[in-house]
């Protein structure tokens, strides 16, 4: 968009250079126009007509329009970095809560492994941790 605005200042300022003669030319019985006289010396002048002046008021709008159009362009860039930012930190996040999750998972089953292998009075202190784990698991790790 700024290349465009860029480019409407540049062809209003660039208007009064181009304003050069243009030559109708016929050749062949095919009208040709161009910035130069004809070949053959003959050919008509067109008249060209001389561009307005600058509009003083539609400059300033358009310098206006221009600055608006970067402040807006930046608070975009700075939105989209703050969003990224955002992006990054919760896939974080989640890459910690899943890696918890996984030792807590792990830590159950040797639990439960070693309620199995369990004998005698060690059975039931085998079950209550393994209880106490999976009671754990399921409160940090709902799914």
């Amino acid at each position: 968009m700024i290349k465009f605005v860029t480019a409407i200042i540049a062809c209003m300022a660039a208007q009064g250079a181009l304003a050069g003669s243009i030559y109708k030319c016929t050749v062949a019985g095919k009208v040709a126009y161009g910035d130069q006289p004809c070949a053959d010396g003959g050919g008509l002048q067109l008249a060209v007509r001389a561009a307005p002046p600058v509009d003083q008021a539609a400059s300033a709008k358009l310098a206006g329009d221009r600055l608006r159009l970067l402040a807006l362009e930046k608070e975009r860039a700075a939105g989209e970095l703050r969003e990224e930012r955002e992006r990054q930190r919760a896939a974080k996040a989640f890459a910690v809560q899943r890696q918890k999750c996984e030792r807590l998972r792990l830590k159950q089953r040797w639990l439960d492994e070693d309620l199995g292998r369990a004998r005698g009075e060690a059975v039931a202190g085998a079950r209550l941790k393994a209880k106490r784990q999976a009671e754990a698991l399921a409160v940090e790790c709902p799914a």
